[in-house]
């Protein structure tokens, strides 16, 4: 059996990510900050994804966490929810770690791994977790306009910037992959005031200890777990 990685994201890199990172590095699992750190911030567009999962291939690690920082499409998917999802749209997006037919492949998430992952979320007691989602990905790095958002709502439940890429090359790597969505904002246009960075970050904070918890609480029934 491999090793377990934990993939953190945008919310680990803010003032309160220590907490999100240490709770994470505490379970002997690899961990990878997608990002960066937040001195050497990387912005969505310009992550290399093959180098980041081939650096956990390389690791020994067969299956990994993804935690994302998530938009919601839906206002009744209040920030500081949980959300597993189970499908993505990514109509943009040509990402791929390969230069021959096998990049004719079809995208998803491991769904053993996931399964094990929500068995895992369960019985951990780590709080409520949205059992299925469809995460939208957008380029960014910009925030969606109120009209963007009101077409991807039509569609999705989560948007963000970086998890089908991602999922896309682990698989083609051999890292199997499940995510786990941490919700720190409404989209632009779900709540009655327009969406500001100010208002993400705030939100991220808030949410740091919350998902540190969470990580505590799930990771060791993981690490020792191969998802299938």
């Amino acid at each position: 059996m491999g090793r377990l990685a934990v993939i953190l994201g945008s919310s680990a890199t803010g003032p309160a990510g220590g907490e999100v990172a240490a709770a994470a590095e505490r379970h002997e699992v690899a961990v990878l900050q997608r990002h960066g750190s937040a001195d050497d911030y990387v912005l969505p567009h310009r992550i290399d994804h093959t180098a980041n999962m081939g650096s956990l291939v390389a690791a020994g690690c067969d299956r990994a966490l993804a935690v994302c920082s998530v938009g919601s499409l839906r206002a009744g998917l209040a920030v500081g929810s949980f959300v597993c999802p189970h499908d993505f749209i990514a109509l943009q997006t040509t990402v791929t770690s390969l230069d021959d037919a096998r990049g004719h492949a079809t995208p998803g998430f491991d769904p053993a791994w996931r399964e094990a992952v929500l068995d895992a979320w369960r019985a951990s007691g780590a709080g409520g977790l949205r059992e299925r989602g469809i995460y939208w990905q957008t380029n960014g790095p910009r925030f969606e306009t109120a009209a963007e958002i009101r077409l991807i709502a039509a569609h999705a439940d989560l948007v963000g910037m970086t998890l089908a890429s991602e999922c896309i090359i682990a698989a083609e790597l051999g890292l199997r992959y499940a995510a786990v969505c941490m919700v720190d904002n409404l989209a632009n246009g779900i709540a009655a005031e327009p969406l500001t960075p100010g208002e993400v970050e705030r939100h991220r904070e808030a949410n740091a200890t919350h998902l540190g918890d969470a990580l505590d609480a799930v990771l060791p029934l993981l690490a020792g777990r191969a998802g299938a």
